[in-house]
């Protein structure tokens, strides 16, 4: 039983494939100890007044994997399953995101344990400014960039960057992406993990020469990541089949009609619960349709070695952070099942983050079809470099994407290592 709880550990399953492609590049052992391990975790504690007088302390976490590649970047979720592991296994995902995807950024993720929805704007408030105060001495845009992630948004980005602005004396948008239009954000920032995720899907299906007006897809999840990619497939002429959210799982072999959806889920309190035009399934269900495409988009570990066996979708797009455990990874790739990894998959949102901070720090504001272009060329080089090098060393492509990652990293963090014993040694 123990083993099996390791496995389904979101950093056992990194550390797995990290060791992979670690064994493939003949990494050394201090490198691969170094890359392995965050370089700083941080845990606070603070406390807030509720709106009902009471005084209620709240755990945060901020862990700062590698920063070799430039600041680190990544998001802040406020959800009550954080935990630490969960933490360190997002930020490292996130050095090898931006590593892949061949952005300026190191990894990083933060977290508060907390029900976002029993508290009210006040207290949400209360709780980012205090938790940017606890950590203002490791945010700034040379240094650490959060960004919004599960239960956070564009509010919580804008409450960071004004904190943090007062406590160094001037307005300083850069510290923060995922903020409003009208705080320094960026256009099209909210749905780029989204638009990634179906700009990849498209590419993926051309590679088993599928077209994209005769596919079928079934996404997992409804929230931001899962929307957008519907909406955009559906643009593409792909018919979604089967959409879910934590309140049911919908099929209709018809295809749904997705804006029909969008609406009504908005209409709905932001919920798919009682969809007309649908048959209600069981969420697990939702997984192992006869699909072209599979987008889980929801939360870690949903297809694992329990489940993999029946998946019988031709191609797996992740869209959220580590849907598919390790030891599912075999078991998928026997069956020839094309799985798009994450750190390739959802990058969308890193890449237009990184838009976001580049027009901050450069004082610009760019146009949204310079944006969209600018994301479709980085994306669409960097499956071509994932795909080139899966079958240059006979691996999968999410090996083959941790290998482009850990390479690229290791060289910078090697180079970094030399200069430092350089000046030890001149200053002996």
């Amino acid at each position: 039983m123990s083993s099996q709880i390791v496995k389904q550990n979101p950093f056992q399953s990194m550390i797995d494939r990290f060791n992979i492609a670690a064994d493939i590049l003949k990494l050394n052992e201090s490198v691969r100890q170094k890359l392995q391990r965050p370089e700083k975790q941080i845990v606070v504690n603070f406390s807030i007044t509720l709106d009902n007088g009471t005084e209620q302390n709240f755990e945060g976490y901020r862990v700062i994997h590698n920063t070799a590649l430039g600041p680190s970047k990544g998001g802040i979720r406020y959800d009550t399953a954080v935990n630490l592991d969960e933490v360190k296994a997002l930020a490292a995902w996130m050095t090898w995101k931006s590593a892949v995807t061949g952005i300026p950024f190191g990894g990083a993720k933060g977290g508060i344990i907390c029900d976002p929805r029993l508290h009210s704007k006040t207290e949400l408030e209360k709780i980012t400014r205090e938790y940017t105060n606890a950590l203002s001495d490791i945010f700034g845009p040379d240094k650490d960039v959060p960004a919004p992630d599960m239960g956070t948004g564009p509010d919580e980005m804008g409450w960071l960057m004004d904190e943090f602005s007062l406590i160094h004396g001037k307005t300083i948008h850069s510290v923060v992406t995922g903020k409003h239009l009208h705080s320094g954000g960026s256009l099209g920032r909210v749905e780029a993990t989204g638009r990634g995720v179906s700009i990849i899907s498209i590419l993926a299906l051309q590679k088993l020469k599928l077209r994209p007006a005769r596919s079928t897809a079934a996404i997992q999840g409804f929230g931001n990541v899962g929307l957008h990619s519907a909406l955009f497939l559906f643009e593409k002429g792909l018919k979604i089949v089967a959409v879910s959210d934590v309140s049911e799982a919908f099929y209709n072999p018809q295809g749904i009609n997705i804006p029909e959806l969008i609406l009504y889920y908005n209409l709905n309190n932001k919920s798919v619960n009682g969809y007309p035009n649908a048959v209600a399934i069981k969420h697990e269900d939702l997984l192992l349709l006869d699909v072209d495409v599979l987008i889980p988009a929801a939360k870690e570990d949903v297809i694992t070695a329990v489940n993999a066996g029946s998946v019988r979708a031709k191609i797996i797009v992740e869209g959220a952070n580590g849907p598919v455990s390790s030891d599912a990874d075999t078991i998928l790739h026997e069956n020839n099942v094309l799985v798009v990894p994450d750190i390739l998959a959802n990058a969308g949102g890193v890449t237009v983050s990184y838009f976001e901070w580049l027009q901050n720090c450069l004082l610009e504001s760019w146009r949204i079809n310079q944006i969209n272009k600018r994301l479709e060329d980085i994306l669409e080089k960097s499956f071509e470099t994932v795909f080139a090098t899966s079958v240059k060393y006979k691996i999968t492509p999410r090996i083959a994407a941790y290998v482009i990652a850990l390479r690229k990293v290791a060289d910078v963090q090697q180079v970094k290592e030399i200069k430092l014993i350089e000046k030890k040694f001149k200053q002996n």
